[in-house]
């Protein structure tokens, strides 16, 4: 005991006054809780921590202790006036020869069951009308208490019918699921077989691809623009036509000459002739195609 004392003293010295007044009630509300037991308050080391909550304690410790002893006194008061009323009305009763030990056994015994019901409806008389009261609000209290059994009812057969829902659509889903489990080995086989097929598209591609390119770099080297359409091609054609019209009788003469006379001089100027006219004629249709690539490119 002298350990603690020490130890409040010098908790009491660093906290300053305040905590020494709180000290001294931690001090006194541990000696009174122990002592009542027989025991001595153990050592243990006091804090700053350590006193605020052993005050905090004893605080409601005691405020509770003061209003138990409220009660208490006024539970005891209550037992005498009930003991004096009681003593007045059994003087009254055996003044008027109604005392216990003078009336029927079967008066006394219902005597002791309407005491007990006033008891258990909690009541302080027996009159009718307390009784009448008691009873209806215990109908009150059964209809308050059949109305939630209800509902709790309504709520458990809701969730039983959300418990059934869930059990089928569980079992739905583990149907579900099996037939994916069956069809897992199937599908596995036709991704093989489309991963196969994919890698041969690819390959196609490819070529497709090198293709592709083989025939741009020839049609580039041929003069072809994608700017030459169905319809230049036509006309070009066309043009090509006429310009074989014009070339026709060039080359029937050109053919004619085979049957020249051997005179040497008039087959040379002859020839001579038809060169200058073949010759413009190529010219003509260079023209032509010249100017039908410039429309083009236009």
């Amino acid at each position: 005991m002298s350990d603690v004392t020490g130890d409040l003293a010098a908790v009491s010295e660093a906290k300053g006054g305040s905590d020494a007044a709180r000290i001294s009630e931690v001090k006194a509300w541990l000696t009174s809780q122990f002592e009542a037991v027989g025991k001595e308050v153990p050592n243990f080391e006091y804090t700053h921590r350590s006193i605020t909550h052993l005050y905090n304690l004893a605080t409601a410790s005691q405020a509770k202790s003061q209003a138990a002893t409220i009660v208490a006194n006024d539970f005891r008061l209550k037992a005498s006036e009930y003991r004096a009323q009681a003593a007045r009305i059994r003087e009254i009763l055996e003044s008027a020869g109604m005392s216990q030990e003078s009336l029927p056994s079967n008066v006394v015994s219902s005597a002791q069951v309407l005491a007990n019901v006033a008891n258990l409806l909690n009541i302080r008389d027996t009159e009718l009308s307390s009784f009448l009261v008691a009873m209806g609000d215990i109908s009150l209290r059964k209809t308050g208490v059949e109305e939630k059994r209800a509902k709790a009812q309504k709520e458990s057969n809701a969730l039983l019918d959300y418990t059934r829902k869930a059990i089928q659509r569980l079992t739905y889903l583990k149907k579900i699921l099996a037939q994916l489990e069956d069809d897992v080995v199937p599908c596995e086989s036709q991704m093989e077989n489309w991963k196969t097929n994919l890698e041969v598209m690819a390959v196609k591609e490819e070529q497709y691809i090198q293709q592709y390119k083989k025939y741009e770099m020839l049609l580039n080297r041929v003069g072809y623009t994608p700017k030459i359409s169905h319809r230049e091609l036509v006309e070009m054609a066309e043009h090509r036509k006429e310009l074989d019209k014009m070339t026709k009788p060039v080359l029937d003469t050109l053919r004619s000459y085979q049957d020249l006379p051997p005179d040497k001089a008039l087959a040379a100027l002859a020839i001579e002739d038809k060169k200058r006219q073949f010759t413009a004629a190529e010219k003509y249709l260079e023209e032509v195609l010249q100017s039908a690539l410039e429309t083009n490119d236009e």
